[in-house]
């Protein structure tokens, strides 16, 4: 068994989870360098603090398998200390110092300035818009507000991120300058709830106004929108869109099902008719939007009459990019007291089913652009391709455009146009224009 280190401490940030997570790490992360600490993000240290994510039951479980992995290599003297922070942390803290009480401490989503006076930091409030950035150099993740004021019956985010709480718009605009002059070319902004923005401090949706502020931004080529809610869309959004070029022509937009019953047991608040108007708007304004959207299977209550009401639905509107969760069932939301009724077999053949459905539409819309010619960043090197994306695709999540290495040096982070000559499922192959 290894001793205590005698060698500089070094601080291991590992983030689980989404997006949003992953701008709180870089937050700590850039606190930490600022007080002169020695501090990694997903390598190897002695001190260790692990960001957690408690969304959903598959999410909880990595969350807590990481946790107790590093517990273990603690016990074992491979690291000296692990702490614990984030969304698991701050719904459970309670249960998790009972069950893994060899964790040095636990903290909430809020509590970033007690972490830090942990680690022998002061927080430095100064240092607000400043972020270490752990993506490729060329996007970065902006979060624009904080929370969910929303009642649906099967999300506990809430419960771990609080109400909504807005970004003040010139707080923002100064962050985003700030990644600009570090080279950052595109900006996805990120909350729970995109379209509240505003409500809470201006008491009106503010969202284009903040959009057309970002577009003023020397050096920022795109912006991104991810996490919009249906209900209450502010449609001057759309008219900024079409007009700033700056702005993809993409939106992320969770819709979770389709079936009025569903949707009214789930307590989204719209039905059928209200969200095919929204995705013609959407149509209608922008033409060529890629929308972005999420579904649910499995929830308490959905039959098989609503299950293939869904997939018609889907065939129907074909998305451009879709994600299919599985029904979770989660302590103190609205929906455990209703009885999960779908066995996990069949919350998987469902989601399996669905799934390939959007494959097919995928393939079909991607044939589609053979031929065409695309604006691409390019984000990274990969074996023999470089990979970049057009505007109409979001980073990890959506597709890529792959170009061959031997053609042709490319530099990352740059805009380049090429044209595409074949087709995969959720990638696409291209040679420059």
């Amino acid at each position: 068994m290894r001793t205590k280190t005698s060698e500089k401490n070094k601080i291991n940030v590992i983030t689980l989870g989404c997006s949003k997570n992953l701008y709180d790490s870089e937050v700590l992360i850039s606190q930490l360098k600022a007080n002169n600490k020695d501090v990694v993000h997903q390598e190897d240290g002695n001190i260790v603090v692990i960001n957690t994510c408690g969304f959903i039951e598959n999410a909880k479980q990595e969350s807590i398998d990481t946790i107790i992995d590093f517990v273990d290599k603690k016990n074992k003297g491979i690291v000296d200390k692990v702490y614990v922070t984030g969304c698991l942390s701050e719904r459970y803290k309670d249960d998790l110092e009972s069950e893994i009480p060899d964790v040095d401490s636990y903290f909430g989503t809020t509590d970033l300035p007690n972490l830090l006076k942990q680690l022998e930091c002061d927080y430095k409030s100064e240092l607000i818009g400043e972020r270490f950035l752990s993506t490729p150099k060329n996007y970065a993740y902006l979060k624009i507000s904080e929370g969910c004021d929303r009642k649906c019956s099967f999300c506990a985010i809430p419960l771990m991120r609080g109400k909504h709480k807005s970004r003040k718009i010139e707080e923002i605009v100064m962050e985003a300058k700030k990644l600009a002059s570090q080279g950052v070319k595109e900006l996805i902004l990120i909350a729970q709830d995109l379209t509240f923005y505003g409500l809470d401090i201006y008491k009106k949706r503010k969202l284009s106004k903040l959009l057309e502020n970002l577009c003023e931004i020397e050096g920022i080529s795109w912006i991104r929108l991810h996490y919009a809610y249906p209900n209450g869309f502010p449609l001057d959004v759309l008219n900024v869109m079409s007009s700033q070029p700056k702005i993809c022509n993409y939106i992320d937009i969770p819709l979770q099902h389709i079936s009025t019953n569903v949707l009214a047991s789930m307590r989204r608040g719209s039905n059928r008719e209200k969200i095919n108007s929204l995705i013609s708007k959407f149509r209608e304004k922008v033409p060529g939007i890629a929308i972005r959207s999420t579904v649910i299977v499995g929830f308490p209550g959905e039959t098989k009459e609503n299950f293939d009401e869904l997939c018609n639905w889907i065939k129907e509107i074909k998305f451009d990019r879709l994600g299919c969760f599985k029904y979770s069932h989660e302590e103190n939301t609205y929906a455990f007291n209703l009885k999960d009724d779908v066995p996990d077999k069949e919350k998987n053949r469902r989601l399996d089913k669905l799934m390939k459905i959007q494959a097919n539409i995928s393939h079909d819309k991607n044939k589609l652009k053979i031929g065409k010619k695309f604006k691409v960043c390019i984000d990274r090197s990969e074996g023999n391709y470089y990979v970049g994306r057009t505007e109409h695709d979001s980073p990890d999540v959506d597709n890529n455009v792959l170009l061959e290495k031997r053609k042709g040096y490319l530099r990352l982070g740059s805009f380049v146009q090429v044209k595409i000559t074949n087709a995969l499922t959720y990638d696409l192959m291209a040679e420059l224009v």
